[in-house]
């Protein structure tokens, strides 16, 4: 990889959009045949990703892999930073993978830099879903079906056929019906062992099972807290079909989801005013302190910093407040060095006061300033000072 000359600068580097292929090759291939069992010939996306990463490869001097089954091994088994590509240099770390080593899954990374790909049509997908819902949501003048919405995406990503006739019947979710048959998906067979289909205990997705008798789980945050712990069992013969939402649902709205209602619970516990996705979801978490100061969060749950400050963009500012910042778990953090930093430095110009602080410093901050401190230890922008707010809330 090559020395990353000061600033972002990624369109500097030739095998930036070839990683994108590649992403998406990957993921279109396990949602279709899957990544053990596809022949000659092959899909165009994939044997366009084969054919730029050996004249990539040969462009290097490197020996290049020599089919795409060899493709999809290097995905699997070597780490994006040992790949002969030119790519920024502190892009990626050791245990950076397109595809889990363990499970042959792909991983969020190659999910995250599909997103980044071309194909908007279906990396959009879950950006699609949600506006949908807000639209139907704000036709039906009713924020709290939206809020309920967004709520069954994060605690119920997998349904029995009974709890998917329960959904359809709540009122609460009657503005969006017609978008829950096209969100849950049948779930795969591959999901199931003797029978059982298993979800996470700890982020209530399907578990994977896995040859040698374990579990994988898709989460990257799961994985970081060791392994799976075996949630609700649902035999197929007594539960009828089982469900889960779309992939892209699970990864971009489920996962940062949990961290967002997490988050919550930890705010709520300090006796904060917590308002979930206000004004049909401006921003995720709008907090509001006993003075009427107010500040507005923006959760993300991305595995690689660069791509998220590159699509880094200033908070919404209504409804108002006084502080913004974008938030990431903590645990994202502690598995890659500089993630801040490298957030940081890949941000666009217009987003360039958009600061990125983990969950655990945002309920410090929170108890600093509940405990009377004004200095920056109590802010989640320091640049903005308490005598003057940058959008102000209009109810004070």
């Amino acid at each position: 990889m090559s020395p990353n000359p000061g600033t972002d600068g990624w369109l500097g580097y030739a095998d930036v959009p070839l990683l994108r292929t590649i992403a998406t090759a990957v993921v279109k291939l396990a949602d279709t045949t899957g990544l053990q069992s596809f022949t000659l010939p092959y899909e165009p996306e994939a044997q366009r990703a084969l054919d730029r990463t050996v004249l990539a490869c040969l462009l290097q001097q490197a020996q290049p892999p020599t089919s795409l089954p060899d493709l999809l091994r290097w995905c699997r088994t070597r780490a994006l930073e040992n790949w002969p590509l030119d790519l920024p240099f502190d892009a990626f770390g050791p245990d950076d993978y397109l595809i889990d080593p363990q499970s042959g899954e792909p991983t969020q990374l190659c999910h995250e830099w599909w997103v980044q790909g071309r194909d908007s049509a279906a990396a959009q997908y879950d950006r699609r879903v949600v506006r949908r819902a807000m639209q139907l949501c704000r036709e039906a003048a009713s924020p709290e079906s939206y809020t309920a919405f967004r709520r069954l995406l994060v605690t119920q990503p997998v349904l029995s056929s009974a709890e998917r006739f329960e959904i359809s019947t709540d009122l609460f979710l009657e503005p969006v019906r017609s978008l829950l048959d096209d969100i849950y998906e049948l779930a795969p067979t591959s999901y199931r062992r003797n029978g059982v289909y298993t979800a996470c205990h700890r982020c209530l997705t399907l578990l994977t099972p896995l040859v040698d008798g374990g579990w994988w789980c898709e989460r990257d945050q799961c994985r970081s807290s060791g392994p799976a712990p075996r949630g609700r069992a649902m035999l197929a013969d007594e539960v009828g079909e089982v469900y889960q939402l779309a992939r892209p649902l699970r990864q971009f709205v489920t996962g940062p989801g949990r961290a967002e209602v997490e988050l919550e619970q930890r705010l709520r516990a300090l006796r904060l005013s917590v308002e979930m996705w206000p004004g049909f979801d401006a921003y995720d978490l709008r907090i509001t302190f006993p003075d009427r100061y107010v500040w507005a969060i923006d959760v993300k749950d991305w595995a690689h910093p660069g791509l998220l400050g590159r699509a880094a963009h200033p908070v919404r500012p209504e409804p108002g407040f006084d502080e913004s910042c974008w938030v990431v778990p903590q645990y994202r953090v502690d598995a890659r060095h500089d993630y801040l930093g490298r957030y940081a430095r890949s941000r666009p110009p217009s987003a360039a006061g958009l600061r990125l602080l983990t969950d655990n410093q945002i309920v410090a901050a929170a108890a600093a300033r509940l405990r009377g401190e004004d200095g920056p230890a109590a802010r989640i922008n320091p640049a903005v000072g308490l005598a003057d707010p940058v959008h102000g809330d209009p109810d004070a």
